[in-house]
């Protein structure tokens, strides 16, 4: 089997994602299991008359792979990392998780629009419009409110404010400074305050859960943020709601995150290049086996490899 990974950083750096990256190779070679890892600069795309779609690499017209994963934010690194993904769907080859999937998710109203007309649970929500009508929000919202931007990831973008005069001057600044910012305003779960669940679902089964806590006096409880992690021994209503999330958004490989609530659980947002370093260190799981496995089933279920022309 070959997977080619899609991604925008130096293998080699000392990020977390090329930790992860590093991950999955080495993974490969013990399972047997070929891994390329290409900058997405590296793609050309072609569509013509003779033939529907064509990829060429470094200039060169290559092998398809067997299943393309994607693991970098594409949505925000432009229209460029998107084509590359459909171009491979359209030549038949898995994309784990699909550039329509991406795009959905990184919506954030989308995805709680989704999320709601399947109903599941979802704290209330509000689209921002400037100027920001603060008692409208007050009213249905409430304070204290939380803040997103639309596209955030890994808990940037993503602000509590306390009372109405602290929304008030942000709302100002920002209608000053950047008025076409994408914003939605979302209820604040106070019984979650500084703490999360971060469910790990791969083809429709969990694989790991973990409690995500805030560094003291902090609200954001992302690894990536500082937070501390340890291992969550999930219930069957989380285990559930996660499931159902993924399956409702189209994600193959999903990041779900539930706040408590006073009665269970609710969907905080769901991920589609969900980081796996904190997970790995809180919980006995091996994710890019677990991700090459559910490759490796679909693959037997279509009865082997494909890869027998060039793109």
């Amino acid at each position: 089997m070959e997977v080619w990974i899609l991604f925008n950083e130096e293998v080699e750096s000392s990020t977390a994602e090329a930790f992860e990256i590093r991950r999955f190779m080495a993974e490969g070679r013990n399972m047997g299991i070929d891994v390329k890892v290409f900058h997405p600069e590296q793609f050309d795309l072609l569509v013509t008359e003779e033939e529907t779609d064509s990829i060429l690499i470094d200039g060169k017209p290559v092998l398809l792979p067997d299943f393309m994963l994607p693991r970098c934010y594409v949505v925000d690194t432009g229209y460029f990392p998107l084509a590359i993904l459909r171009q491979f769907e359209r030549l038949g080859v898995p994309v784990y998780n699909t550039a329509s999937c991406i795009e959905r998710v990184a919506d954030k109203l989308r995805t709680h629009q989704i999320l709601a007309e399947k109903g599941l649970p979802t704290p209330t929500t509000m689209l921002a419009k400037f100027p920001v009508d603060i008692d409208l929000v007050e009213e249905h919202i409430g304070f204290p409110v939380v803040v997103k931007t639309l596209l955030g990831v890994n808990g940037s973008g993503v602000f509590l404010i306390e009372n109405r005069e602290a929304f008030l001057d942000l709302m100002n600044l920002i209608g000053e400074t950047n008025p076409n910012i994408q914003l939605i305003f979302q209820k604040f779960v106070a019984a979650s305050k500084g703490r999360d669940l971060r469910v790990f679902v791969v083809n429709g089964k969990v694989i790991a859960c973990m409690e995500r806590r805030a560094a003291e006096g902090g609200f954001k409880a992302n690894y990536s943020q500082g937070g501390s992690v340890l291992e969550f021994p999930i219930d069957e209503e989380a285990k559930e709601i996660s499931i159902a999330t993924a399956d409702a958004l189209g994600i193959q490989v999903a990041g779900i995150d539930l706040l408590f609530t006073e009665h269970g659980y609710t969907i905080c947002e769901a991920n589609t290049f969900p980081g796996f370093k904190g997970l790995e260190k809180a919980c006995e799981v091996n994710v890019p086996y677990e991700i090459f496995t559910a490759m490796q089933e679909e693959l037997e279920a279509r009865g082997g490899p494909r890869r027998a022309r060039l793109a």
